[in-house]
């Protein structure tokens, strides 16, 4: 999310050290037509995670596993199991497609301070009345 970037290794195996990444040390390899991830070693600062209705706990021994699959020209099956023992009394896991979209993509970024925020809001508002979109086409 936001400024954090998840680096996934391909065809390697996890990082030698004990190191504890952020986000995670994460490799993945093909699996016939699949890109599947796995992630463990996670930061023990990243152990809680929440938004406004869900709260979510992962300790630093979690093993999350990711399957992205083309299922169409228009989808991306991506499927997760968390393994974390310390937390759950099972694995437990979700799966939802990722739809191809038409419209274009903003990026989102926090707005320190928020001074700022009008002239964000109204120049989005001109952009809207004038037919731009967040970043203008040619």
């Amino acid at each position: 999310m936001n400024h954090e970037a998840h680096v996934i290794w391909l065809n390697q195996e996890f990082s030698d050290n004990s190191f504890n990444y952020w986000m995670g040390d994460s490799a993945g390899h093909y699996a016939g037509d699949t890109l599947v991830v796995e992630t463990t070693n996670f930061h023990s600062q990243q152990n809680f995670r929440s938004s406004l209705e869900h709260q979510f706990y992962g300790s630093t021994e979690m093993k999350v596993s990711e399957r992205f699959a083309r299922v169409s020209d228009e989808v991306i099956s991506y499927q997760f199991t968390v393994d974390d023992s310390e937390n759950y009394d099972q694995p437990w896991n979700g799966k939802l497609p990722m739809n191809k979209s038409s419209e274009q993509i903003c990026e989102y970024a926090c707005h320190e301070g928020n001074y700022a925020l009008l002239g964000v809001f109204a120049g989005a508002r001109r952009a809207e009345v004038d037919g731009i979109g967040c970043v203008p086409t040619n």
